[in-house]
């Protein structure tokens, strides 16, 4: 049985048809796909995606089938994959200075996520309890659970890691009356921010998490923590801990994984997440053991499938039609970004964890918040 037949035999089992009639069956518009599948493995998937070459009427039920088919894993190794799980088990991919090519390549696009997120620009997944009609809805609801998690009272500090645009920072000193500081590596978005909230006591520091100074009441980091890297995991957490007050309550929400990896998948790692790394829950353990206690752990992965879908949405109504050549293929690269993450959210292969962490636990018991 040739490559091609295999493949095609383990998309069929997972209810996908070449060139069929379902939305989310893949079409073929250049026969070259399946040789550059082959020696590119995923890489290949996303890059023939962005030149064209297939399609996918729902892209996101597509990835959900493939994943729970487990479609990948009748590709070979390809070389590049060899070379990236190599680099990330001998170097550190998460330095102070490799962390600038985060901002540059991921956090400079300013104008695709101000077509693609909430009001807030608020750059994670949302919250989707009965009642919330539309990705704003979700967000403002997802910054006020974190609020009530940390026990948010005015006049307290919070220090934000991997603040981005500002979203809780502008959320939590508007409706709780707190004082903020953030960091991010990316100078576009602290301008922003800076502009957006300064009628507000909120602060915006350009630099690398290693590099804070200061103290707070309480610590906040949401979809910061896939930028760290497994080499860096006890650092974050010491560094969380060395900043906090005793009393205070750190939430951290992340994306994660079934498996511990020491790496992401090729193509979001060189186009969407330069260095990134979705952590388990054993290599969290690992890293807070005796550093903190948990005192509560939300999955609300399922929230962020409905959230990707509805930036997609959103991008696809305000991203501009007439496109040239080079246009095209970045609104091919973000719709796949968009569309593929959601489906692996779909496929519960990714969840998204909301832990409320505590230097020594709550004396009193800890008020779950819903």
């Amino acid at each position: 049985m040739s490559e091609k037949d295999r493949i095609v035999g383990l998309l069929k089992d997972a209810g996908i048809a070449v060139n069929g009639p379902n939305p989310w069956d893949i079409q073929i518009h250049n026969p070259q796909f399946w040789n550059r599948l082959f020696a590119q493995g995923t890489l290949g998937l996303g890059e023939s995606y962005m030149d064209g070459w297939w399609d996918a009427g729902d892209l996101a039920e597509f990835f959900n089938r493939v994943l729970v088919g487990n479609v990948a894993d009748g590709l070979k190794l390809t070389p590049n994959l060899v070379w990236q799980v190599a680099q990330a088990k001998l170097l550190n991919m998460q330095t102070i200075a490799r962390s600038r090519r985060v901002a540059k390549m991921h956090y400079s696009e300013t104008d695709a996520y101000r077509a693609s997120l909430d009001s807030r620009m608020t750059g994670s997944c949302g919250y989707w309890p009965a009642g919330v009609a539309n990705v704003d809805q979700a967000q403002e609801a997802k910054l006020d659970l974190v609020c009530r998690k940390i026990g948010l009272k005015a006049g307290q500090t919070v220090w934000d890691i991997g603040c981005g645009w500002g979203a809780f920072m502008g959320f939590a000193a508007e409706k709780y009356g707190a004082n903020c500081v953030g960091v991010t590596v990316s100078p576009d978005q602290a301008a922003y921010g800076r502009e957006r909230y300064k009628h507000l006591p909120v602060e915006f520091q350009v630099k690398d998490y290693r590099q804070f100074d200061g103290k707070a009441d309480h610590v906040v980091s949401m979809g910061m923590f896939e930028h760290v890297g497994h080499k860096n995991y006890r650092t974050y957490f010491e560094k969380a801990r060395s900043v906090i007050k005793d009393d205070g309550l750190f939430m951290m929400h992340t994306v994660g994984s079934q498996w511990s990896t020491e790496t992401i998948e090729a193509w979001l790692e060189k186009y969407i997440f330069p260095g990134g790394v979705i952590p388990s829950m054993a290599q969290i353990g690992k890293a807070i053991d005796g550093l903190w206690s948990v005192v509560d752990v939300h999955n609300i992965g399922p929230h962020y499938d409905r959230t990707l879908c509805a930036w997609y949405e959103n991008f696809d109504r305000n991203w501009p039609k007439h496109r040239d050549a080079e246009g095209e293929r970045f609104y091919r690269l973000w719709k796949y970004y968009l569309l593929s993450c959601a489906g692996g959210f779909r496929a519960r292969v990714l969840q998204v964890w909301q832990f409320v962490l505590s230097p020594s636990g709550v004396p009193d018991g800890y008020v779950f918040a819903r």
